[in-house]
């Protein structure tokens, strides 16, 4: 993933946490895309470059699958057997930036853009190219990057008989 210039704001490589589907739910994706706001400012992606919102080093190496994706028949009676993908946020930009340079002044990199394309790629590869069911899911950053990304989720699994995309407080107002 490095390698294609995919990289969260500090440099370091992206991650998501996978979970396999079973039974009935073999070729259907779940992919969630974790929220946690924008840095609008130079100074405010050097802070989040080294927080847990712009650092894969920073975050937990645990993940726990709850909610919409939880295994769990009975908390999660529509997704549970699906297979769950919940892609983590480091780039402070909704996964939309694509700066080439870097500035050696800050050393930060943009490249939302990127990190979305290659997991995308992975997931592909992990077999989500044979989807029958495929939904694009996130809540607030994750959300907004929901909106923006789903045209382009919805070419990666042409075989796919539905795609949706779920938004969850991913639009902004400002009041």
């Amino acid at each position: 993933m490095i390698s294609s210039g995919a990289v969260c704001l500090d440099g370091s490589p992206p991650a998501y946490h996978f979970d396999k589907g079973f039974g009935d739910g073999i070729d259907n994706w779940l992919v969630y895309l974790e929220g946690g706001g924008w840095c609008e400012t130079e100074s405010k992606c050097k802070a989040r470059a080294h927080s847990i919102y712009g650092s894969s080093f920073r975050k937990p190496k645990i993940f726990y699958f709850q909610g919409i994706l939880s295994k769990t028949r009975m908390s999660n009676p529509d997704f549970y057997n699906w297979n769950r993908v919940f892609v983590r946020y480091c780039d402070g930009s909704s996964f939309t930036g694509n700066v080439k340079e870097v500035n050696p002044a800050t050393n930060l990199y943009y490249r939302g853009a990127r990190i979305f394309e290659v997991v995308m790629e992975d997931l592909l590869d992990k077999g989500m190219k044979y989807a029958s069911n495929a939904i694009l899911t996130g809540c607030s950053a994750g959300g907004l990057a929901t909106i923006l990304n789903c045209d382009g989720f919805r070419a990666l699994v042409p075989s796919a008989s539905r795609v949706k995309c779920i938004s969850d407080s991913g639009y902004f107002i400002h009041a």
